[in-house]
């Protein structure tokens, strides 16, 4: 049995980084840093997994999870305190804002610049150029000096860059959601093409939804420390549960199954299900119930969370003074939303079945549903707010 070579072998990594609690007072102090106290601040702690060539892993966690560090050592730009990566064929890598790039040098300049850093002769990025001008819409911008490059045209520039290089592993940061929606679309179409085509990636993101459309498995770290890794689903709907505790206090513990969720419905105005809503439109969330074992005094609740993963709303039964008594029988629970106030983008609905003081969960649905709000203009605002307006002659 011929075994493949991992495009990227993650082994026993640790970072440690020296936190320093009081700010130097003198250039000496600065310099030296001898009179400072410090502590070690672990980024990363014992990380092992392997990614397979032609494989999309998705890294995701929280913020300070250590995301970023750990893209970073894979790249080459961080060192780890400890353990060892190896990679095998051509990296390029999209991380933080305008790196790799020189501020005083033009669009085209950092072009070559780039190019040449991640491994391609001039002759070869001759070749291409025209491409990555034509793929980053900046032909009106190329020899202008990239100090005057707003952040979307520098991720333009870079991700440009980055495609071009024919690299076999591909490395991306959070810089996919710098700039506008139409150009994220397109690199996304462009990473799912590389996925199409083999390649590697190792993407990291807050927008969860895109992870479990691009990659097939996913590693969640918490604390510098490795939470979950497996497919892509598992790991998100893991993530999604961390996120949906913090946000409303639902208990650790795992369902005890003595309700089922038979069912959730989103109705329209009308009474007929859809996943498409209007700003201001009325949204009704239908859930179906069927004890398994009678219970006592259940509260159900749902909660709405953005594509970001952001904590938009909650609501339960006993916040609007219903009283479900024991629920021994099917019964149906439906929460009417008069207005939406979202002006676009993508939801996730969540639904349980707790006990009042929700030290116990009888069932869960977290963020199985979905819906979506068309954008109200081409630049919506924030929120939806009913306005009236009203002509007099004076």
């Amino acid at each position: 049995m011929i075994q493949t070579v991992p495009a990227v072998d993650i082994d026993h990594i640790s970072k440690a980084f020296r936190r320093y609690k009081q700010k130097p007072t003198s250039l000496k102090a600065r310099v030296t840093k001898r009179k400072l106290e410090a502590e070690e601040f672990r980024a990363l702690d014992d990380i092992s997994f392997r990614i397979q060539p032609g494989t999309a892993v998705g890294l995701i966690g929280p913020t300070g999870s250590g995301k970023t560090t750990l893209l970073k050592i894979i790249a080459g730009v961080l060192r780890p305190t400890a353990g060892t990566v190896t990679t095998h064929g051509r990296i390029a890598a999209l991380l933080e804002l305008g790196a790799g790039f020189h501020q005083e040098l033009t669009g085209r300049e950092n072009v070559y610049l780039n190019a040449s850093i991640l491994g391609l002769s001039k002759k070869d990025t001759d070749k291409v150029f025209d491409a990555i001008v034509d793929f980053a819409e900046l032909d009106d911008f190329i020899d202008t000096q990239v100090k005057f490059y707003s952040s979307g045209m520098f991720v333009r520039l870079g991700f440009a860059v980055a495609v071009h290089v024919d690299p076999e592993v591909f490395l991306i940061d959070e810089v996919l959601a710098v700039g506008d929606e139409g150009f994220q679309q397109k690199c996304l179409r462009r990473v799912t093409q590389f996925k199409d085509e083999g390649r590697t990636i190792v993407f990291v993101t807050h927008v969860v939804d895109q992870v479990r459309q691009i990659c097939s498995e996913a590693v969640m770290l918490k604390q510098g420390v490795m939470h979950a890794a497996g497919p892509a689903d598992d790991v998100v709907r893991e993530y999604r549960r961390l996120l949906l505790q913090k946000d409303v206090s639902y208990s650790m513990q795992k369902e005890t199954g003595d309700v089922t969720i038979a069912g959730v419905t989103l109705l329209d105005d009308t009474g007929a299900a859809s996943q498409r809503f209007d700003p201001g439109e009325a949204l009704t969330v239908q859930v179906d119930l069927d004890p398994v074992t009678p219970v006592d005094d259940p509260v159900v609740s749902l909660t709405l969370h953005d594509q970001h993963n952001i904590y938009m709303y909650g609501w339960d039964t006993a916040e609007s003074g219903v009283d479900l008594g024991r629920l021994g029988l099917p019964a149906r629970v439906r929460f009417r939303l008069d207005a939406l106030p979202y002006t676009s983008g993508k939801y996730w609905v969540t639904v349980a079945v707790t006990s009042r003081d929700k030290s116990v969960m009888h069932a869960l649905e977290e963020q199985r549903h979905t819906f979506e709000v068309p954008p109200i203009s081409a630049n919506p605002p924030v929120a939806y707010i009913h306005t009236s307006v009203e002509v007099e002659e004076l």
